[in-house]
């Protein structure tokens, strides 16, 4: 283009005077490749949309401080100084004024309004400030410069305002019926600061003091949940607990039978709170007040999906009338099932906390609405469209079925969905026009066959597809050409500081006398667990009652089973303790403990103490 109006002057005298190619020359030389390339911003994800090139670098060295006044101030650098550890930058004090070259300057400014309460400025020059209306904004820009830092100690020169586009970002996990570790989900908290999402979902089930009946595996202690809240706030992640009901109720009340919907076989459905009777109301809210014990989050999900799954209305004529007795002669079964979201949402309400709920129990065959400041979470194409809902009142949120990603089952096809340009307008069934009424949009993970895939087959999946929704729901939903230029974006910054790389076996491959229990050969699986082989076969856990085709019950004997390389109840953890390991297995979840007998059981690490193997 440079060249274009030169050639077509009609001055040829001059060119031939001087030649085409001098001016070819002329033309070329002073924009070489590489002074184009300094143009563009520097690589981060979410990629930066408005960045402004100026002259000089930033220059991170053993001398720098982060200098940060207030108390917000101060929150935002002692993470950025941890993180900034963590991730192999040394030691970093955080001092009050007098900012001086190569120093890091964090500022929030509540003035700054137009950044909104996470939209952060980033300046790059002899020092480096990241200026926030929030502390939120504040931390947003200090994840910025941890992605320039993780390509090299230089900073070009340069200024950025970057503002999401959307206000919710994030994840959702079912940790539902299986266990998810620890360990896992907090890396997953750090890699969705990383990248700037912001809210994780997770249904999962608490230990309960008031309901022990309940406590079937797999559960959370409440100090394992305040930990992991705690790293949340931490992080500016905000976990947002559910209980799934009515339907899907079986982990709380298949114990409970007097709680169950009974059709009209007299049957009773383990997996259904039966709605029409006040304690089973009573039940689920006092689980609500159990939960607000460990979380913080201001918002509620009690999930509200498929509570006919399977079956319909009509096998319970004491719903409907239930519902004609509330709300008269014109009434409809799905008037109860309203009647039950909307006195979980006042409840809710009444605690300062809001409600959210997925899409698929609104059918329209209803004379009862459900409260319009409940968010509806939208993954399935129903008759009622996200168009509607919005038109209505509702604020949605896009969890479409395309973002899933299923163990054993469905995998959200990211490469598929980037050069589409998908954005949270882009719902199951409808595209919208606007963002108008949409909150954002998230990724959701469900364990369907949870023995089909192991925790760290399911990061390699994840990963790709949680920066592909950080940049749709932050900005530009396509800011490279091509997928796999995204792809090296996200290469590029890596995992966040703190990340722990949960596929390493700490011990080589061998054979080893596991005390005086067993003798076996540890071998490595590709996923980062072992297998243990003797001339019995692999240990495994392979009896006792399956859930999601998992064999969840504690107090299972672990048995020698024929190898097979495909069957992840096959792998086993080797958790360091005391000088020795603890075997837990990458499926179930649960440790072995050796019994007074001699055999060699899976129990809950709370139930009853893990053995330790001490290994020559």
């Amino acid at each position: 283009m440079i060249g274009g109006p030169l050639l077509n002057t009609g001055r040829r005298g001059w060119l031939r005077s001087i030649g085409i190619a001098a001016l070819l020359t002329m033309v070329v030389a002073p924009t070489p490749a590489v002074a184009q390339e300094e143009q563009k911003p520097p690589v981060t994800v979410p990629a930066l949309t408005d960045w402004a090139p100026e002259s000089g670098t930033y220059a991170y060295r053993n001398e720098t401080r982060i200098v940060a006044e207030t108390g917000a101030e101060r929150r935002v650098a002692g993470t950025l100084a941890d993180d900034l550890r963590a991730a192999g930058h040394g030691t970093v004090p955080v001092v009050r004024g007098g900012a001086r070259a190569g120093d890091i300057v964090i500022d929030v400014r509540p003035a700054e309004s137009a950044l909104g309460a996470e939209g952060y400025t980033l300046h790059a020059g002899k020092r480096l400030s990241v200026t926030g209306a929030t502390e939120t904004g504040a931390f947003y820009g200090t994840r910025t410069l941890l992605q320039l830092l993780a390509q090299g100690d230089r900073i070009p020169a340069g200024r950025t305002v970057d503002v999401p586009r959307y206000k919710e970002r994030g994840v959702g996990v079912c940790a539902c019926y299986i266990h998810v570790s620890l360990p896992w989900l907090e890396n997953l908290v750090r890699e969705m600061a990383y990248h700037k999402l912001n809210q994780l979902l997770l249904e999962l089930k608490v230990k309960s003091d008031a309901h022990p009946e309940a406590n079937t595996w797999g559960y959370y202690t409440k100090d394992e949940i305040r930990r992991l809240v705690a790293l949340g706030e931490q992080y500016h992640v905000e976990i947002i607990p559910e209980i799934n009901s009515p339907g899907h109720m079986d982990p709380w009340i298949e114990n409970r039978p007097d709680l169950q919907l009974t059709d009209s076989d007299g049957t009773k459905q383990p997996s259904r709170l039966d709605i029409t009777q006040q304690a089973a109301f009573d039940y689920y809210t006092s689980l609500m007040d159990e939960y607000a014990q460990v979380f913080t989050a201001k918002s509620w999900h009690m999930g509200a999906d498929e509570y006919m799954l399977g079956s319909d209305f009509a096998k319970y004529p004491q719903v409907l009338k239930y519902a004609r007795a509330k709300y008269g002669p014109d009434a409809t079964p799905q008037d109860a099932f309203v009647d039950f979201v909307n006195r979980v949402h006042d409840y809710a309400a009444g605690k300062g906390v809001d409600l959210r709920i997925w899409n698929d129990g609104l059918t329209g065959a209803n004379t009862v609405s459900v409260k319009t400041d409940t968010t509806v979470e939208h993954w399935l194409n129903v008759a009622v469209k996200p168009g509607q809902l919005i038109a209505q009142g509702y604020q949605v949120m896009n969890a479409a079925y395309s973002l899933y990603l299923i163990r054993g089952g469905f995998h959200s096809d990211t490469a598929s969905l980037y050069d589409q340009s998908w954005d949270p307008r882009s719902f199951e069934g409808e595209k919208l026009d606007s963002a108008q009424g949409i909150t954002g949009a998230k990724i959701s993970l469900w364990p369907d066959n949870g023995r089909g895939e192991t925790e760290n087959e399911v990061a390699v999946r994840l990963w790709p597809a949680l920066r592909h929704i950080a940049q749709a729901t932050w900005g530009d939903p396509h800011p490279d050409a091509t997928y796999a230029g995204f792809v090296e974006r996200g290469t590029a910054v890596g995992h966040a500081p703190g990340w722990r790389d949960l596929t390493r076996v700490p011990v080589a491959d061998g054979t080893y006398a596991f005390g005086s229990s067993f003798t076996a050969s540890v071998h490595r699986t590709a996923d980062g667990y072992a297998t243990l082989r003797s001339a019995a076969g692999c240990l495994a856990i392979s009896g006792g009652r399956l859930t999601l085709n998992v064999p969840l019950q504690p107090g299972v004997e672990a048995t020698w089973d024929t190898c097979d390389a495909a069957n992840t109840l096959q792998r086993w953890e080797l958790e360091p303790a005391a000088g020795g390991y603890r075997l837990v297995n990458a499926i179930t979840r649960m440790a072995l403990t050796v019994t007074d007998d001699g055999r060699i059981t899976q129990y809950p690490p709370d139930q009853r103490p893990p053995a330790v193997w001490h290994l020559t």
